[in-house]
């Protein structure tokens, strides 16, 4: 992520490719390696899927994952020399990525994805759905728990959130906070919780081991990357949304959003790549990852056998869907303002 305010997550990313572990893009010149920079959750569903695309098309897939910030970040200081052919993160780093012009229009057909999941000129589209949560230890009775209730000190020292600004999981729980509470009330709250909070954290995954051995109580998390966790390690942690005072749950759409890099070194493979991703096929198989289709033709397709679907997870859950752009607009200034307020 392209920007100078916000601090950037310290998490060296991770590369590799379905052939052979290699450097950050491909040397490839006739197309036949595409890199994909990507935010870290759906590993499982890509190496599947990038198997399933090499055996059809004979194109091999580079993946590097990172913090959602740093994907950006990336692709924005090798503007100069371009390895990345297909970006993919959360917003509102997508949203920064465009408006700092580091996208191209893919030119991907994109009829089956409604507006909402989709940029008006083609820049980016939602290719996974998906929800921030919160994670409790199995010693937690997390179906009660409320916001009131994670500032008691019963919680000091055993509560961590990844850090706003770093983190695309930490930055919506900022965003959270701000649409129930407002922005003061939010950051009055955070303050507050700043009593019981481990510390900082660049990375939402690293907190699942922490919650799942006890290390700590409770943490922020995303429902994708939760469930997956529980479905593939037999992790023990509940998923749950903090309440408010009158009992309501809220959360936040969290997307990962996909688009084609500007200057990427293999356009043409890179959108094949992404419309293989798009196509029915695809998009049936996040099902097996935890994560949702944004296909208006596949929007009831069943949960993977023996799980809980993030659909029916958030059945009676409010799912706020933020002015991603105005969220950006304001960002630098926000976490400005919660690192002031926090001590971060």
């Amino acid at each position: 992520m392209a920007r100078t305010a916000l601090i950037l997550t310290s998490a060296t990313a991770v590369a590799f490719s379905l052939t052979a572990c290699g450097g950050t893009g491909s040397d490839s010149s006739d197309g036949k390696t595409v890199t994909v920079y990507s935010a870290d959750g759906v590993g499982d569903w890509y190496k599947t899927q990038f198997a399933k695309f090499k055996d059809q098309t004979g194109i091999s897939v580079n993946l590097v994952e990172a913090g959602s910030a740093e994907v950006v970040n990336r692709v924005d200081k090798e503007q100069s020399n371009p390895q990345a052919d297909v970006v993919v993160t959360l917003p509102p780093f997508m949203q920064k990525a465009d408006k700092s012009g580091l996208l191209q229009t893919s030119g991907v057909d994109l009829a089956a994805y409604p507006a909402s999941d989709k940029d008006a000129n083609g820049k980016w589209v939602t290719l996974a759905g998906n929800y921030l949560c919160f994670i409790a230890n199995p010693s937690v009775e997390s179906t009660k728990l409320t916001w009131d209730d994670l500032l008691k000190t019963d919680y000091k020292g055993k509560i961590q959130y990844s850090t706003p600004g770093q983190a695309g999981d930490g930055t919506a729980v900022l965003i959270l906070l701000q649409q129930l509470m407002g922005k003061q009330g939010a950051l009055d709250y955070l303050t507050k919780l700043q009593a019981n909070n481990v510390g900082p954290s660049s990375s939402t995954g690293k907190l699942q081991a922490k919650v799942d051995k006890g290390e700590i109580l409770v943490a922020n998390g995303d429902v994708q990357m939760n469930l997956a966790t529980i479905k593939e390690k037999g992790s023990k942690f509940s998923v749950f949304f903090p309440a408010a005072a009158d009992g309501k749950t809220s959360t936040v759409a969290l997307p990962y959003l996909m688009g084609l890099a500007k200057g990427a070194p293999h356009s043409a493979s890179g959108k094949k790549l992404m419309e293989y991703l798009l196509a029915a096929d695809a998009q049936k198989a996040l099902t097996d990852a935890m994560a949702v289709s944004a296909r208006t033709d596949l929007k009831d397709a069943p949960a993977a056998a023996g799980s809980v679907s993030p659909a029916s997870l958030v059945k009676n859950v409010e799912v706020l869907h933020p002015d991603w752009n105005k969220v950006l607009e304001d960002l630098d200034a926000d976490v400005a303002a919660y690192t002031k307020a926090t001590g971060s």
